[in-house]
This record gives C-alpha cells, structure tokens and sequence, in this order.
C-alpha cells in the first residue's frame, strides 16, 4: 500500500563528516553547493565552524553534521570510517552531464570522463574526503 503525502516535498540526507571545512571544500568549493542554513560557529581545538550545514545544488539538498564533538576529534581520519561510507551514493540529477564534468574538472575536481551505464545512465561520480559516492548523471 503505498502512502499519498500531500506536501511531500522531497528528501534531504544528513552526512556524518570527520572536518567541517574539509567537507565545505569538496561541497561548496568544488562542487558548487550553497548555504542554506547552519548552527552558530563556535571556536573548537580543531578550528572555528559550524557542526551543522545545510546545502543546496539546484533541487539538491544536503545536511553535513561533524562525526565529532568539540575537543573529541582525533587527529587522524579512521580508515575504517570512510570503509563504511563506501555504500552510501549520491545521485545528483543534471541536464547536461558533459557541461557538468567540465566545469567540475576545470574546478580541480578529479574524475574521470562521464561514460554511460548499461542500463541507460550517463554519469561520472568522485569520492568526498569521508568517501561518500556522489555521482553526477543524465538520462539518455
């Protein structure tokens, strides 16, 4: 049975991040994401920022959240942090998928040329610094 929600107006996944900024980089800086809200920055040991954002590419949304609190970072990433991230894609829609690859490689966003799936998609995808899947794709 499925649910008829009126006003349903889509989905916003929430990413747990080991570095704020390091995140901000790849989303905003690379890839062209845009605030749309985030808690107050507060000075940590690790830097000032936000533990929460909320971004915006077209009709995408995203909410990043820090793995850790204030102080409780460790000074590395864990490899087996990013290991269990490695089955969460992000499909994000595009019009025109070749524009959007090169302008993301102009960008510095390394990534290899967009191909097209068996099953219908044109896509090209790149791994987050906490090594999430985000990929980029068209229906042909």
């Amino acid at each position: 049975m499925s649910l008829n929600v009126s006003g349903f107006m889509g989905i916003t996944p929430l990413l747990s991040v080991f570095d704020m900024p390091e995140a901000l980089a790849f989303y905003q800086g690379l890839l062209g994401f845009e605030l749309v809200s985030a808690s107050p920055a507060i000075e940590t040991p690790e830097g000032k920022f936000s533990h929460w954002m909320w971004l915006r590419l077209g009709n995408a949304n995203l909410m990043l959240n820090t793995k850790y609190d204030a102080g409780e970072r460790p000074l590395h990433r864990m490899e087996a942090d990013s290991a269990v991230h490695r089955d969460t894609c992000l499909y994000v829609g595009c019009t025109d998928v070749d524009a959007a690859y090169q302008q993301l490689a102009e960008r510095g966003l390394k990534v290899d040329p967009p191909t097209t799936a068996p099953y219908g998609l044109r896509l090209f995808s790149a791994r987050d610094p906490d090594g999430y899947l985000v990929v980029f794709q068209e229906a042909t």
